[in-house]
């Protein structure tokens, strides 16, 4: 949303219901936010193309596509000069089991989620997909042990 566009109570009211449940009929919304539901539409219509309502996802549990197991990893790289991290984002981006990749400020210098089966196929996976990327410095492992709250 621009600078000069507001997001007001209403339109908070509007994400959150919408958080919960994307898949909301537009009428049901209204009424959850007491509007009617044209203005509502309006709002959500301006949300959407004003990018703050960036899409609507389904939420999958990974057991049942054979990836409950989760791992964090804090990765650090060799270099930090512009091809290094560009070829790094790239390869690790394109692996099937990272779900989530975050650049960071300091240490660790990424953040990379992994969904998979199980603890051999992590070892499997760590032990051939990235430890052997050369921009590798280290990495630290943490098993998820039970997911509290994700949005």
């Amino acid at each position: 949303m621009s600078n000069q566009t507001a997001v007001d109570a209403l339109d908070h009211a509007i994400i959150d219901e919408l958080r919960r449940d994307g898949r909301l009929t537009n009428q049901a919304l209204a009424q959850r936010v007491g509007l009617t539901p044209a203005p509502c539409l309006r709002r959500v219509r301006r949300l959407e193309e004003a990018g703050v309502i960036r899409g609507y996802t389904a939420q999958i549990d990974p057991s049942a596509l054979s990836r409950g197991f989760e791992v964090l990893i804090n990765a650090e790289i060799v270099a930090k000069d512009a091809a290094t991290v560009a070829a790094f984002e790239e390869r690790v981006t394109s692996m099937p089991e990272v779900t989530e990749v975050r650049r960071m400020f300091g240490l660790p210098d990424y953040l990379i989620r992994v969904e998979v089966l199980d603890a051999p196929t992590y070892e499997r996976w760590l032990t051939t997909q990235l430890l052997v990327d050369p921009a590798i410095a280290r990495v630290d492992s943490r098993i998820t042990m039970k997911v509290l709250k994700r949005e």
